[in-house]
């Protein structure tokens, strides 16, 4: 299977609500198996759809990739923080189903993620990693830019162990070198 879900084009747009099931399923897996996500009991579907209208009410980025037709894998960048002063700064969020992981399609969907986020006018974009020993999704980001600028060590405990949050960043667009001439809305 690898080699043909590899060869497959994929497609990657905004998410609609007829997507969140197929996100929700691949959430979920993530949830209940890994390290990546601090949440120990997967969120429904009801709960997954609120929170993709939180992020794409305001215009925020809800993104899948598809092969074939199918979701396997889904990115969202979300407000780093609500203090009006974060206002330029994001925090991305991307899962792909452990089927279809290494095999290019993380990859593209950061990388799509950071051009719209840019193009919105944000300046930094913040990953927050679960697991110090989450060498895919840190590749991942420092491949795309992304700096490692610190680790919370032992923030979370989930599986019977301690975790940390390995905090990583990249500038968007001129990033801090030019003050922004618009003002963004909190």
């Amino acid at each position: 299977m690898r080699p043909a879900l590899a060869a497959q084009p994929l497609v990657i747009r905004e998410a609609t609500q007829d997507d969140i099931a197929a996100a929700q399923a691949i959430y979920a897996a993530h949830v209940a198996k890994g390290l990546g996500s601090f949440e120990e009991t997967p969120p429904d579907l009801a709960e997954m759809t609120r929170r993709w209208r939180d992020l794409t009410g305001p215009g925020l980025p809800y993104l899948v990739v598809e092969t074939e037709g199918i979701v396997r894998g889904f990115a969202y960048a979300g407000l780093y923080r609500h203090r009006s002063a974060y206002r330029y700064s994001v925090e991305d969020s991307i899962y792909v189903e452990a089927g279809a992981m290494r095999r290019g399609l993380g990859r593209a969907l950061l990388g799509e993620l950071i051009e719209r986020c840019t193009a919105l006018g944000y300046r930094q974009i913040v990953a927050v990693i679960g697991d110090s020993a989450n060498v895919a999704s840190i590749g991942l980001h420092a491949h795309l830019g992304f700096q490692r600028v610190g680790v919370l060590h032992a923030i979370g405990f989930k599986f019977g162990r301690w975790v940390d949050s390995v905090i990583m960043q990249r500038s968007l667009g001129p990033g801090e070198s030019v003050l922004p001439v618009t003002k963004r809305n909190p």
